[in-house]
């Protein structure tokens, strides 16, 4: 970003862009706007290792029979494409963007812990080594599923340690970005940036962090005692030695329920950023929105049992986790409302960044409303496991978090590399991937209220129309990304493009619109006296 090929660290108003120069300056990192484009470059790597283990699996799908790759692998590169996606591709690029963004809308120099902050990037690389390389250990991949459930994973081959030892790396990784985030947001903010003034971006974050601290270690825990019961003899979750599998199921969902709202809260924060710039209006119920996000957060430790609904829960169980998970419905039902209002009778133009922002929006909600379908006890036990819940979640993770994060992108790379991305090839980008995108997903409600089950290689030919829809939409909606990395990143990193002004959205406002664009290598060096609002600095 401003800072990848650094033509820039001379601007105006900067006589203290003493970047370093080469490799060390990468290595070494400690500046956060630096630390947030590793990131980002990190997370689209990883990004497109997982869109290709998605198209082996669309492509083994196209029709009935087996056509390139047996079941055992099949269900390594689901596993792998899940564990990749999640905490490869969604979370680092979330972190990227708190990186560079939160101490330029707070007013601050960098964040609190620059040391531990280059130290939680670099963890990332051998945890992606491991996890890509497992492919190439004897007996292959991991292969129980991305949520790793035992009692397949006591019976998996030695990649299954390398995947453990993976993840808590990634995990130690996430702890020490949020506490990097929440000391930066409590402790940095310039004078006059009250947390109620705060931009929902930076207040996502901070409910995120506090979530990511809250159940990292319960990930820890469950695949710590994954690992005891295969090398150390005890029995957790082994049944021949009194353990139980179903206790992992109840640990894991207690991490994975919240992991869900870490990969949507920052995304949330991302749209309240764009839709009041391009309606040209305040937020509509700013207030509304910190606390709508805080009560999700709340919420999320409370529903983890409706992943579970199948596994034999009393019916007192089911009501409650049935009832709660309703509930998540009413703050994120808030939100919608709000960017809605805020929308309502704006002078709304459609950049690329609000075309996303409202694509985000529409296909969000309808993500939303499948998984209030499948709050339903009785609903949820007829297509548990099968595309209906595959289709689900990607409707809120693909067209939710990366379709927000590619609005962000749109949004704030002028800001980062002080060049104007082309406006035509963004909204190509945006109508290619949303259509795809679409045609991909949409059929696979249809493919899991007709019985098929996720992760197996093989279906009956009545699921074959529906299926070879799916992965011709899979394929578009992959070259969708690759265009969008060769012909939107990869040019603007080059500095290719029309110079950015200062403010390049005319209804955007925050403190990262108050510096030159390209965002000098120091920023904020001195606290900025800030107006009423908290929007604009005091020369």
């Amino acid at each position: 970003m401003s800072a990848v090929l650094d033509r820039h660290d001379h601007v105006e108003h900067d006589h203290h862009s003493h970047a370093p120069a080469g490799w060390r300056r990468w290595v070494y990192a400690t500046n956060h706007k630096d630390i947030g484009t590793l990131y980002m470059m990190f997370s689209l790597t990883m990004l497109m290792i997982g869109g290709v283990l998605a198209l082996l699996i669309r492509a083994e799908l196209f029709q009935p029979g087996l056509q390139l790759v047996n079941p055992e692998l099949f269900n390594q590169l689901t596993t792998m494409h899940g564990i990749i996606m999640v905490f490869g591709a969604i979370m680092p690029g979330f972190v990227g963007f708190a990186n560079w963004m939160i101490p330029l809308q707070i007013g601050a120099s960098d964040m609190a812990f620059a040391r531990m902050n280059n130290f939680s990037f670099w963890l990332m690389i051998p945890a992606a080594l491991m996890l890509v390389g497992s492919f190439f250990m004897p007996g292959g991949a991991p292969a129980a599923g991305w949520t790793l459930y035992a009692p397949l994973t006591l019976q998996m081959g030695p990649s299954m340690d390398a995947g453990i030892f993976a993840m808590h790396l990634l995990g130690a990784s996430s702890i020490m970005g949020a506490i990097n985030i929440i000391v930066t947001i409590l402790n940095m903010r310039a004078p006059g940036m009250t947390l109620m003034k705060m931009p929902m971006f930076s207040w996502t974050w901070l409910i995120t962090a506090y979530l990511l601290i809250a159940v990292m270690p319960v990930l820890a825990g469950a695949i710590t005692m994954t690992l005891t019961d295969r090398h150390f003899g005890t029995s957790f979750f082994n049944p021949a030695g009194g353990g139980d599998p179903v206790m992992y199921q109840h640990i894991f969902w207690f991490f994975g329920h919240p992991e869900v709202y870490i990969m949507i809260l920052p995304a949330f924060g991302i749209i309240s950023q764009i839709v009041p710039a391009f309606a040209r209006k305040k937020l509509f119920g700013y207030a509304s929105m910190v606390y709508a996000t805080s009560s999700i957060a709340i919420l999320s430790f409370i529903v983890w049992g409706h992943h579970m609904f199948s596994t034999g829960m009393p019916v007192t169980g089911q009501l409650f986790f049935m009832y709660a998970t309703m509930l998540v419905a009413v703050p994120t039902a808030v939100k919608i409302f709000n960017w809605v209002a805020t929308m309502w009778r704006g002078s709304m133009t459609f950049e690329t960044p609000m075309l996303f922002a409202v694509g985000f929006i529409f296909v969000f909600t309808m993500g939303g409303f499948t998984g209030l379908i499948l709050a339903m006890a009785p609903i949820d036990i007829q297509v548990q496991d099968t595309y209906y819940v595959v289709a689900h979640f990607h409707y809120v993770l693909v067209a939710g978090s990366l379709f927000a994060m590619f609005a962000g992108y749109y949004y704030w790379s002028p800001k980062w590399t002080g060049v104007m991305y082309s406006e035509t090839r963004g909204k190509i980008h945006f109508w290619w991937s949303l259509i795809a995108f679409n045609v991909t997903f949409f059929p696979m409600h249809f493919l899991g209220l007709a019985g098929m089950p996720r992760r197996y290689a093989d279906y009956p030919m009545q699921f074959a129309d529906f299926n070879a829809l799916a992965s011709i939409g899979g394929f578009f909606f992959g070259f969708a990304q690759v265009y969008f990395l060769f012909f939107i990143v990869i040019p603007t990193m080059r500095g290719k493009g029309e110079k950015a002004p200062q403010r390049p959205w005319e209804g955007a406002e925050g403190l990262e619109w108050e510096v030159p664009s390209p965002a000098p290598f120091h920023t904020f060096e001195t606290p900025p006296k800030l107006d009423a609002t908290a929007t604009r600095v005091i020369d």
